[in-house]
């Protein structure tokens, strides 16, 4: 038995609330926490079998942050469309116009894979200097086999590449590419040909759809959703963002990991989600960046039970946004989430909301994933606004 030992911090394991302990030490072994609790409780066992020790100074120690929806990969950016909204125009207006989705669908298609991977390494980059730990990334921008494959294979190459977990969402039901114009149902035969393949040759680990009035109906999100489960494979959902489709109390039939955005949940999908343990996905950066005035019915979701995370949506059209701790500002100041409930949202919840139960609370016999934060009170970091407080991020035992 080899032990890394840290000392000297107060470790919030988030699995009782903020789980606080103070004056704390952590015991990893290889890439796994051995044991954690009160400095003064450390087993002997651990402290002989040590071979390093650090200081962790006094800081507060979270579990790795979670970012469990983006779309991280695409080309281009659409700061044109930015500036189209603050001229009056609606995202509804921008995409049936043949912008929005659509535009950043030719400009990803257009890049290779290197030019991906040299546009999307920064964003990730971003998100890891904040304490990023483990990160989802959907396709979406390609819309068929060849370009969908091209955005799967950069993603999984930037988790080779950082040290960072990168989950992947096959979202080939994301908008209509033009080819397929008035022909939803035969672009969804198209999809759920894609699937198969790209499942086979590693590079799904879940399967998303847009259901949406601008997007998909239900009964072709069901046709994704049964494909999915045909292979085993998880579904999440884009649901509720515009309308109320039904969205939520599909994807609860289907068991979904998660439903996200949801400003328009109904009371019925909130009941179907807490009776299948889907959880909400909060994602605050799109309802500001578009300018939303109705926002998710949190104190229904509070009621039901639902658990929520939150995340950035990072995304060149709502949301082009890198920071994970802006969002659990805008969860706290738009939404009125508590400091708590927005920083569950960045890791318990967010963990289960990408069927991850090895992480996103710090306990013996999950991953060594964790960071420390130069802060006194939990709560600043939700409450700082451009301000990073990371000191150092632990990923599967290892500094960096």
């Amino acid at each position: 038995m080899s032990i890394e030992l840290w000392t000297n911090c107060r470790v919030a394991t988030m699995q009782d609330g903020y789980g606080l302990i103070e004056d704390a030490a952590i015991a990893v072994e290889g890439q796994g926490i051995a044991w954690v609790g009160p400095h003064a409780d450390l087993p002997q066992a651990m402290v002989d079998a040590s071979t390093q020790r650090h200081d962790a100074g006094g800081s507060l120690v979270t579990p790795g942050l979670i970012d469990c929806h983006t779309h991280l990969v695409y080309g281009g950016d659409r700061a044109n469309e930015f500036e189209m909204r603050l001229n009056g125009a609606t995202y509804e207006d921008i995409a049936r116009a043949g912008g929005g989705i659509a535009s950043t669908v030719t400009a990803t298609r257009a890049a290779g894979e290197q030019e991906l991977m040299l546009q999307s390494a920064p964003r990730l980059d971003a998100l890891m200097s904040e304490g990023v730990t483990t990160v989802e990334i959907k396709s979406g921008y390609g819309l068929s086999l060849e370009h969908e494959r091209k955005c799967l294979r950069v993603a999984r190459a930037l988790g080779v590449r950082k040290a960072v977990d990168v989950r992947t969402t096959f979202l080939g039901a994301h908008a209509l590419p033009p080819e397929f114009a008035g022909r939803a149902d035969d672009y969804i035969d198209a999809v759920l040909a894609m699937l198969p393949l790209l499942h086979g040759e590693g590079l799904v680990d879940a399967v998303d759809a847009f259901c949406e009035r601008i997007a998909f109906s239900t009964a072709q999100t069901q046709r994704v959703f049964e494909a999915a489960s045909a292979l085993g494979l998880p579904v999440k959902l884009h649901a509720e963002q515009l309308s109320d489709s039904g969205g939520a109390q599909l994807a609860a039939r289907f068991g979904a990991l998660s439903c996200d955005h949801l400003e328009w949940l109904s009371d019925e999908g909130a009941g179907a989600m807490a009776a299948a343990g889907t959880v909400a996905v909060l994602l605050p950066g799109a309802y500001y960046f578009l300018r939303d005035t109705r926002p998710p019915p949190i104190e229904m979701l509070r009621k039901r039970g639902v658990a929520m995370a939150v995340s950035t949506d990072c995304n060149p059209g709502s949301s082009p946004c890198t920071s994970l701790l802006l969002m659990l500002n805008m969860a706290c100041t738009l939404f009125r989430l508590t400091p708590l409930e927005a920083l569950a949202g960045v890791t318990r919840h967010a963990a289960r909301a990408l069927g991850l139960p090895d992480r996103g609370v710090i306990a013996a016999g999950l991953r060594a994933d964790f960071v420390l934060w130069n802060v006194k009170n939990r709560a600043q970091l939700s409450y700082a606004i451009g301000y990073n407080p990371r000191v150092q991020t632990v990923f599967k035992g290892q500094p960096r």
